[in-house]
């Protein structure tokens, strides 16, 4: 839906609501790494619940920048991925990790972390 009024909107404000949240950012990490099963992206964000990664998945989805393919099996298969769209957004989301990794220790210093992730997966 475009007005006139989304002309008027920052790019900083559209990209935040697209990823604003505590686990969106993290759901864009782990698909940067390819498609998920909705199990592996479960046990890859500790601490999310069924409801909220449900939730955030289908606002991504929405969004655009996420893909949700159901494959004709029994029991059905659904796998989860980046669009080309959301591959541009985590392209974006890319210097914000790396801030985070040079300022790591004085980030540590002054804060607790808010959502532990898996360390194995990068954007």
């Amino acid at each position: 839906m475009n007005s006139d009024a989304d002309h008027d909107v920052c790019g900083m404000s559209l990209a935040i609501d697209v990823v604003g949240g505590k686990w969106k950012l993290h759901l864009m990490w782990v698909l940067g790494a390819g498609p998920q099963r909705f199990g592996q992206i479960r046990r890859m964000l500790d601490g999310v619940s069924e409801k909220v990664l449900t939730e955030n998945l289908r606002q991504l989805e929405a969004a655009g920048v996420v893909h949700r393919e159901i494959y004709p099996e029994i029991p059905p298969r659904v796998e989860y991925s980046l669009t080309t769209l959301g591959d541009t957004l985590r392209l974006a989301l890319e210097p914000l990790e790396a801030w985070g990794d040079t300022h790591r220790a004085a980030l540590a210093a002054n804060t607790r972390p808010s959502a532990p992730v898996a360390t194995a997966v990068g954007l």
